[in-house]
């Protein structure tokens, strides 16, 4: 049954349909609402350690007025380019109260926007507004531009964390463990998972089958009026909440873990996509320039395309580099906080895809971990990625929800 945070998650899901982009900002802003609706709720009920801080609160105080006012005023500041009516949501979700004692709401709204504020004032100058132009590479492996735009948040690397120290914190190795770039494109490993893209993520790839095609595209979401990556993982948790009959206090907790999860996510994966001299061309890319890598197991193939396609059907590789997957950091960051917070990964559910190539396909999982693998496989088979920029994401993602989960919003007393 929806509750006030599973609304306000809703709402949040609209307002990334309207704004699209790259999956940094929609992680920051879902990361940012979902704090704050958990720092207003656990003032008002304080089972849990505050996110940000705790607001002295009447135990009598709206706690869905207080969520209200902590959603609107962080989505506000976090997407102040929505044209999403997040002032007639916020004045239908007080109406919807008009049965509330005259002194409840106004305590849940001063409780709501304190929380909103904290996090506001917490996020001010966080480095997301930085918008210094990317210098792309030319030598063999860098990543550059194949007609989707210019790189996309290439300084979000260094956005304050919400939880960690810094993306570096849960940087990956590079793949296969080589010391250079050079080494890397001229081995065995990189030769493989080349030739392996190339036969099953290629547009017309006759070696893909029709369950691989699925996977591929139910997972994809990368277009503008999608919920994108973080908003399908957010909906999977809305999904698995109904089936667990979580109370709203409950739902303001785990909501909060995917998001302030998913909020470093971005990070660790930006981190990892631009802050070494890596920075790894798409497979688009690499397949069409296989003559430059010093590999002879390597065969160029000039007019190579991605079964990832645009709304017009034109083929596409996402604006940034490869390695790693944010979809697969995405995915493991979820999957891990997931686990954690029900205590067991062998929970079934059926998540749900928006990509318009996959228009009405669900898919049944038996564990949080089979979902976000998957999830980091799908990549191949769309031929945006190698499958060690999924498998490194899959860890870095991991490693970070062991983190989240340990370190915030414990029990009081823990």
């Amino acid at each position: 049954m929806a509750d006030a945070v599973t609304h306000w998650n809703d709402v949040l899901l609209d307002v990334v349909r309207q704004v699209g982009g790259p999956p940094g900002p929609i992680a920051r802003g879902g990361a940012m609402m979902h704090g704050a609706i958990y720092d207003a709720v656990n003032s008002i009920v304080p089972t849990h350690e505050p996110y940000l801080r705790r607001v002295e609160a009447s135990p009598t105080a709206s706690i869905e007025a207080a969520i209200a006012h902590a959603a609107h005023d962080t989505l506000a500041t976090a997407f102040p380019g929505t044209t999403v009516g997040l002032a007639g949501e916020l004045a239908s979700a007080l109406a919807a109260l008009s049965t509330s004692t005259s002194a409840e709401i106004p305590a849940g709204k001063a409780v709501g926007k304190a929380a909103a504020r904290a996090m506001i004032e917490a996020r001010s100058g966080d480095g997301a507004d930085v918008n210094t132009p990317y210098v792309n590479g030319t030598q063999p492996g860098d990543w550059r531009p194949t007609g989707s735009g210019a790189a996309a948040s290439p300084n979000w690397p260094r956005v304050k964390p919400f939880c960690m120290i810094s993306g570096a914190q849960f940087r990956p190795p590079r793949p296969a463990g080589y010391s250079s770039k050079t080494e890397m494109l001229r081995s065995g490993e990189y030769a493989a998972q080349f030739e392996e893209v190339k036969s099953l993520g290629k547009d017309n790839s006759t070696k893909r089958t029709a369950e691989q095609e699925k996977i591929a595209t139910f997972w994809a979401n990368d277009l503008d009026g999608t919920y994108k990556p973080p908003g399908q993982l957010f909906e999977i948790t809305k999904i698995v909440s109904a089936q667990k009959n979580l109370d709203l206090v409950e739902n303001a907790r785990l909501f909060a873990l995917v998001a302030l999860a998913m909020g470093d996510a971005a990070i660790v994966a930006w981190d990892a996509k631009y802050s070494s001299d890596l920075d790894l061309w798409r497979p688009e890319s690499a397949i069409q320039l296989a003559d430059t890598d010093g590999n002879p197991a390597t065969a160029k193939a000039g007019g190579w395309k991605p079964l990832s396609q645009d709304n017009s059907g034109a083929r596409f590789s996402p604006p940034f580099p490869a390695y790693v997957s944010g979809h697969a950091t995405f995915g493991a960051a979820h999957a891990g906080v997931m686990q954690l917070y029900f205590g067991t990964d062998n929970v079934t559910f059926t998540a749900t895809t928006e990509d318009p190539h996959a228009t009405g396909v669900t898919r049944p999982f038996n564990s949080f971990t089979e979902a976000a693998r998957e999830n980091a496989r799908s990549r191949v088979y769309l031929g945006v990625h190698f499958q060690f920029d999924g498998d490194h994401g899959f860890l870095s993602g991991t490693a970070l929800a062991e983190h989240v989960f340990a370190t915030r919003l414990r029990p009081l007393g823990a």
